[in-house]
């Protein structure tokens, strides 16, 4: 079913989106001010179900790209999105009929209801990763055959420009990643333009609902002072993300962060209350592998989340400290996500990571 969002809606959206966006995705605070004041000079945006989405219809992804370590330092003015659209529109000859995420996380489900917002156009409930990956090649719109070229990029100073590698969306991450570089080490892009017919058969759907009910889900249960992660739990068992695992309690004792080739790259540790037991999680950009022991308990493209001990409040890799006391839960990923050619795109061999994919609901 398709609604409105207003501002009321953006905490919990922007909390939500965080949780699914596994540690990455941008900022989810910067991301609900950009809505916020867009929505304050513009109006409220439509969130549009897929099945009202037109099958002829032109849908235009629009996102952030960079390492969340610059973005997090270098805030966008929010006008750079829809430039990058306005330039994809004008190389396709053609103007969008709506927008979408191409990831659910932090601040890349936002990006798109600024541009709704600005633009008056309606935001698909959908995106292409059911989470956040850190390369524009990771998507399930690019694993069952819609090309993200020509796409377009701009920078904060108006500067923009359109990549067209055809159906090779490696070559077009790659050059895109130099030209974010360029621009500062953060860019707004516009992608995988495609009909209302691909994005039903190749979407994650209802992603910005999802969102929605999970971050309202872990606020009434603070105020109610009941378990939050309990909460989230039963927030997702209906869903297409069905399962919640909680993987480790304790404290960070260690974070490791760099950026470099345009991402944010590390590690984190963190010692259980007793100090008898250690987990690691290693990320670029988003959590992409949690070890206990030594031993792998999640792994992309599952999500791993770190939340804040208390209040489940989920904390990004950019904002990962020594001393918090935190809870990290693993949470299944839909079946679109884990078929062989998904797996081949955006599972563990696609991160140089030498374990095999197995279900966080199966691993022992």
């Amino acid at each position: 079913m398709s609604w409105i969002l207003t501002e009321d809606h953006l905490e919990d959206l922007a909390r939500g989106a965080a949780v699914l966006g596994t540690g990455g995705g941008g900022d989810p605070y910067v991301g609900r001010l950009l809505v916020r004041e867009a929505i304050r000079e513009h109006g409220p945006v439509t969130v549009l179900d897929p099945d009202d989405l037109d099958d002829d219809a032109l849908v235009i992804p629009t996102a952030q790209m960079g390492a969340p370590t610059v973005v997090h330092e270098k805030l966008p003015n929010g006008a750079e999105p829809e430039l990058a659209l306005r330039a994809l529109e004008k190389h396709l000859g053609a103007k969008a009929g709506a927008t979408m995420p191409i990831e659910c996380g932090g601040i890349n489900s936002m990006i798109p209801l600024v541009v709704g917002a600005r633009l008056g156009l309606p935001v698909v409930d959908a995106d292409g990763m059911g989470r956040a990956f850190p390369e524009l090649q990771m998507e399930t719109f690019g694993v069952y055959g819609v090309p993200g070229s020509p796409m377009g990029i701009a920078g904060e100073r108006g500067e923009t420009t359109v990549i067209d590698t055809g159906a090779d969306n490696r070559r077009m991450e790659w050059l895109a990643r130099g030209i974010t570089i360029r621009l500062g080490g953060v860019a707004h892009i516009a992608e995988y333009a495609m009909s209302g017919a691909d994005v039903k058969r190749t979407a994650v759907p209802r992603t910005l609902s999802l969102a929605l009910s999970v971050g309202r889900a872990i606020r009434l249960a603070r105020e109610e002072n009941a378990d939050p992660v309990a909460a989230l739990a039963t927030a997702l068992r209906d869903t297409l993300y069905s399962h919640l695992r909680v993987l480790f309690r304790g404290k960070v004792s260690d974070v490791e962060r760099r950026t470099e080739e345009g991402f944010a790259r590390g590690r984190a540790a963190v010692v259980s209350f007793d100090g008898e037991h250690k987990l690691e999680i290693l990320f670029q950009n988003e959590n992409l592998v949690a070890l206990v022991d030594g031993e792998v308990r999640c792994l992309v493209p599952d999500l791993i989340c770190v939340l804040e001990a208390e209040s489940a409040e989920p904390i990004t890799t950019e904002t990962l400290r020594y001393g918090q006391r935190v809870t990290v839960v693993g949470i299944s990923t839909p079946p679109l996500m884990r078929t062989p050619e998904a797996l081949a795109t955006f599972g563990p061999a696609a991160f140089g990571l030498a374990h095999d994919f197995v279900p966080v609901e199966v691993v022992s």
